[in-house]
């Protein structure tokens, strides 16, 4: 599995993974602040943007394909950010091979099950008439019948494109993803991660709550946490400037 990725900067690697139904493209402002101080390596995760599609998806998978990624590049170690389902992916990652982790910082996801909360996403994206839509605003609307919120529906429309023969299409594998949606639900599985690594929570997100402690330093248990005033489950998107700076601060602490 050849990731899709986008490399930014010099310096120390820092490799940032998204979440589900994201693209590495929702890092920008986040790249370009991150890439004064490191190389970046922005990734597609599998079965998302301009990776490749596969008929399966799982946190052991998409841990291999990052290091495949870092072999691929001639990586030993790398500090590994990852958001939400990225989150998982880059726990997994760190319980599997934590001599390839540098630093590790994880993003508004817990390593817990949690119970199916996309049942409407998926109505919404599945409603949608790919063979026939005329634009992206027929979209939206379609997408309102099951999705309140704008900000999210401006989210999910990012994966929509053109193909060649000027159709529009999901760039997401959205079949596979509904299909293997108990396994991107699971936790990640390992022995415990000895080193420390920082949880980054949205202050009003449910996504990090005190019932998941115990699932938490389980197996990270010298992890500690930073929370982000007035924000929800993409802190990196809603405050990103105080994002930006926990993050280097917590990278780069003799700079700070």
């Amino acid at each position: 599995m050849k990731l899709n990725l986008q490399i930014h900067g010099e310096g120390e690697p820092l490799i940032i993974m998204h979440g589900l139904f994201g693209t590495l493209e929702n890092w920008g402002s986040q790249i370009k602040a991150f890439a004064e101080h490191f190389k970046v390596y922005a990734v597609d995760m599998r079965n998302h943007g301009r990776s490749p599609h596969s008929d399966e998806i799982s946190y052991p998978l998409m841990a291999a394909d990052i290091l495949e990624l870092m072999d691929d590049q001639g990586l030993e170690k790398a500090h590994i950010l990852g958001h939400s389902m990225g989150g998982k992916a880059a726990m997994q990652l760190a319980l599997d091979h934590p001599k390839r982790i540098e630093k590790l910082i994880v993003v508004d996801i817990a390593p817990v099950q949690y119970p199916h909360h996309h049942t409407d996403v998926f109505k919404g994206l599945n409603s949608v008439p790919l063979a026939s839509l005329k634009s992206r605003g027929e979209a939206d609307q379609l997408l309102s019948q099951h999705i309140d919120e704008p900000s999210v529906r401006q989210f999910l429309l990012k994966n929509l494109y053109r193909n060649e023969q000027k159709q529009f299409a999901w760039r997401m594998n959205l079949p596979v993803l509904e299909q293997c949606y108990e396994a991107i639900s699971l936790p990640p599985v390992g022995e415990a991660y000895q080193a420390p690594m920082l949880f980054i929570k949205g202050e009003l997100s449910d996504y990090i709550t005190a019932d998941y402690r115990d699932a938490v330093l389980t197996l990270f248990p010298k992890a500690s946490y930073k929370v982000i005033q007035g924000t929800g489950h993409w802190p990196h998107a809603e405050k990103p400037a105080v994002f930006t700076s926990l993050v280097l601060k917590y990278l780069q602490p003799s700079q700070a």
